[in-house]
């Protein structure tokens, strides 16, 4: 008896075994049958918008006026009509802030470490050749032509580029950078070379709308102090180290400065007899205010700037008639600028980092005999 319960329990047991096995079975042949389907269905799906597009040839679904084609939207098909629903409008790119959210503010400026053009060229890589950037997130609100007077100040050249190319980029300026230098040996002449950086930038391109006018070793220690111009003229360097941080007079205007296009020609650009050191800037700050206009500063805390130390250059010696030509800027300006302009172009070279032009401005007229 115990024998035959025996054998009943496990041919129940098998049964329940074999039940179960026929319902995994049936439910992997359900699973992939739903697979094959969905597979099936997706290459037929590709299949078929291939032979749509080869079989309508003459459909133009890319036209710019939104019109299809001989043969009318409903022939397209679903596929052809989708490649026309779907296609990417690029988003319009904001205009750049006027005060971007990267500043730094204050910056530690020194000029101890070794430096190289070989350095600053690999630090700043999205800066394109002769010098020229234009912000890649933002749509910049002016175009920007950075002009250096130039001579003999390679190991200057080499701090200023390395610490203005990235204070430029956080300022999100579009700019091109020129080296404006002197040919030869004679005296050297800063307002006519700034001249020639005005006409030589808009003949590299005459979409620039700002000028910044910069010597070589001067560099700003605030990056809130933006380089653009502005309704006035602008006077950027304020507060230089070498004068104990301090405006030095209320009508300086050395050192670094910004006009726009129209500022600078209002004033028949700068003085071209100027030759040596001293009085072009004072002349310039009375064109200024003699065409109604006046000169805006940034604060003196921002607007500080570190002076790299050097000797006075050769063949740029005080001028001793520069008192008597501030006096006459009213009488002067109209024939002695921008207007009147003469230069020979002698060299123009795009480097990695800026853009060289050699030029020839020039010597001094012959100085009356005293007495």
């Amino acid at each position: 008896m115990s024998r035959l319960l025996v054998g009943v329990t496990l041919e129940r047991i098998c049964k329940a075994v074999l039940l179960l096995c026929l319902l995994h079975f049936l439910i992997i042949m359900i699973l992939y049958f739903d697979v094959y389907a969905q597979r099936l269905d997706f290459f037929s799906r590709f299949n078929v918008r291939n032979s749509s597009s080869r079989s309508l040839p003459y459909a133009n679904v890319s036209r710019l006026n939104g019109t299809v084609g001989p043969l009318g939207p409903e022939l397209l098909g679903p596929s052809a009509r989708s490649v026309r629903n779907n296609t990417v409008t690029e988003k319009p790119l904001p205009p750049c802030p006027e005060m971007p959210p990267g500043l730094v503010g204050r910056l530690l400026i020194e000029f101890s470490s070794p430096m190289s053009m070989e350095r600053v060229q690999r630090e700043n890589p999205d800066v394109q050749e002769g010098g020229r950037y234009s912000p890649p997130d933002c749509v910049p609100r002016q175009k920007v032509a950075i002009l250096i007077p130039f001579r003999h100040r390679e190991h200057h050249l080499k701090y200023w580029l390395h610490y203005l190319h990235p204070i430029l980029r956080r300022q999100k300026v579009s700019y091109g950078i020129y080296i404006i230098n002197q040919f030869g040996e004679d005296t050297f002449n800063r307002a006519k070379l700034l001249n020639v950086g005005f006409l030589e930038a808009l003949r590299d391109d005459e979409s620039y709308d700002c000028f910044i006018f910069s010597d070589v070793d001067l560099v700003p220690m605030d990056d809130r102090n933006i380089y653009r111009c502005y309704d006035q003229p602008r006077h950027f360097a304020v507060a230089m180290d070498k004068f104990g941080f301090r405006l030095p007079y209320s009508g300086y205007f050395g050192g670094v400065s910004g006009l726009s296009k129209t500022q600078f020609l209002k004033i028949n650009g700068f003085p071209n007899e100027y030759w040596g050191w001293g009085g072009e800037d004072d002349d310039i700050f009375n064109r200024i205010s003699l065409n109604g206009m006046k000169v805006s500063r940034p604060d003196a805390r921002i607007g500080r700037y570190r002076m790299i130390k050097h000797e006075r250059d050769r063949h740029n010696e005080p001028n001793p008639q520069r008192f008597t030509k501030i006096q006459n800027t009213k009488v002067t300006m109209k024939r002695d600028g921008i207007g009147s302009l003469q230069y020979r172009l002698v060299e123009k070279v795009r480097r990695p980092m800026y853009t060289n032009i050699t030029v020839e401005i020039g010597r001094p007229p012959p100085r009356p005999p005293r007495g």
